[in-house]
């Protein structure tokens, strides 16, 4: 009985070839592979060694090769570029002998494979999980390509791509890219390009999701795209193999790192993934907070409301917020306020509210909201609780009281609820943020209101920097 030996040589350097594939090489018989891996391990060959080399796409016939040989009992040695099961020679000759049932013996050795190499270069990419997907659809359908890529996506796997493009594939590597953005990587995910790694040509650089240009990649490159916590330090990509320890080199803490996978978590699961992105930061906030995919139909924007309120932040004109109850005050990050200069308050504890309630027949709520339009008449108003306050405000905007700089409205109940954030809706002029029907909360009225305040996170899907 022969012996096949399917030996990785690695991807092109003979400081990467294992010495136990050397010792295979040096004592085989014959030698079976891609006429271009020759020049690798001829100074290994025994004399007398018998070379047989084919062109590329020629797998097939190098496997019956092989076989036909080790019928003679002769040792043969079957190379494959990088490992030998990676996209290579292994699988084949595997398969091969179970289905004629040959009687030959198969060793696999492994060698380093192209993607470990260029992770090598690239310093530390491939810390924690990851796979590994081909984008040549000669042997397996696009559609389950880009099945793959989507899982790997959706997954936050490192994500090693081979063959990403050639002569007559181009258009491939667009495809990869646009389908992580859609499933909610964000633009600046690190991205590590290695092309003929290990040989004399070779190329290493690092660029981003969105700043990756497919016209630099040919046949010859890997793509190591790195998960939702890789990072760059200067020329090196890293990614910690710890998710959540206490401080990472990233300078995110644990519960922003958490909020962070949360938020790539429910981009992923939208039903729709092409939302303005001043709507889609404060959808996030919303279901991060309440865990109720609902809000992605009944959380409405103002066209641009979110950027435009951001804006009025940025330039100083919303110096205060006035929410209709505590809870909603409190639940808007302190950091945030103080980095921007803001106040957030509610009247609701204001020693005068019981007199106004009391004389005017009113609920408290819509007294504090009286005392704030007297004093604060163009604040960003938020609403997480009580529906009469929203209404007294729709009433003083009416009078040309109260000229509010946005309203966030997300009272919640069964009486006057939806009423009155059917009467917000007729302000054209006033950027609006509404919970509509029923549901809302002091909870999702202060995330809303984080929303407009870290608006400038939103491109990067980098949320909780002020926890």
């Amino acid at each position: 009985m022969g012996k096949i030996i399917v030996a990785g040589i690695g991807p092109g350097s003979e400081k990467d070839i294992t010495p136990a594939v050397i010792e295979a090489v040096s004592q085989a018989d014959a030698v079976v592979g891609y006429k271009y891996y020759f020049r690798f391990i001829e100074k290994y060959l025994k004399e007398g060694a018998v070379c047989l080399d084919t062109g590329m796409k020629q797998e097939r016939d190098r496997a019956a090769q092989a076989m036909e040989l080790a019928r003679e009992v002769k040792t043969v040695c079957v190379i494959s570029s990088g490992d030998s099961g990676i996209y290579g020679m292994a699988p084949l000759l595997w398969q091969m002998r179970s289905e004629n049932k040959e009687d030959v013996e198969i060793e696999t050795l492994p060698g380093i494979s192209a993607f470990q190499k260029a992770a090598s270069l690239l310093g530390a990419p491939i810390g924690h999980d990851l796979c590994l997907i081909s984008l040549s659809d000669l042997m397996t359908p696009w559609l389950l390509i880009e099945k793959r890529i989507r899982a790997a996506a959706q997954a936050d796997f490192i994500t090693a791509v081979y063959n990403p493009k050639s002569h007559g594939r181009y258009w491939q590597l667009y495809r990869l890219v646009e389908i992580f953005l859609e499933e909610g990587r964000s633009p600046q995910t690190p991205v590590g390009c290695v092309r003929q790694a290990g040989r004399e040509d070779e190329k290493v650089w690092t660029t981003t999701l969105s700043k990756l240009n497919p016209e630099d990649v040919d046949m010859f490159t890997v793509l190591i795209i790195g998960n939702s916590q890789t990072y760059l330090d200067g020329s090196a990509m890293i990614t910690p193999r710890g998710y959540y320890s206490e401080e990472k080199a990233s300078g995110r803490k644990v519960g922003q790192d958490i909020m962070h996978e949360s938020f790539r978590t429910i981009s992923s699961e939208l039903q729709q993934k092409d939302y303005p992105l001043g709507h889609k930061w404060a959808l996030l906030h919303a279901i991060h907070t309440t865990a109720d995919f609902d809000m992605e139909k009944i959380l409405y924007t103002d066209e641009n409301a979110v950027e435009r309120l951001y804006e009025k932040v940025a330039d100083g004109t919303i110096k205060t917020i006035v929410t209709d109850v505590t809870m909603a005050a409190t639940g808007i990050r302190k950091g945030a306020l103080a980095r921007l200069g803001i106040e957030a308050k509610t009247y609701l504890m204001d020693p005068r509210v019981s007199d106004i309630a009391e004389k005017e027949g009113i609920t408290r709520t819509q007294a504090g909201i009286r005392l704030a339009v007297e004093e604060h008449p163009d604040a960003l108003f938020a609403f997480g609780n009580a529906p009469t306050a929203l209404m007294e405000l729709c009433s003083l905007i009416r009078q040309g009281k109260a000229h509010p700089a946005g309203i966030i409205a997300a009272p919640v109940g069964f009486v006057h609820v939806q009423e009155s954030k059917h009467m917000l809706l007729p302000f054209k002029d006033i950027p609006k943020i509404i919970v509509k029907g029923r549901k809302g909360g002091s909870n999702l009225a202060a995330t809303l209101c984080n929303a407009v305040l870290t608006f400038d996170d939103a491109k990067n899907l980098d949320p909780g920097r002020d926890l």
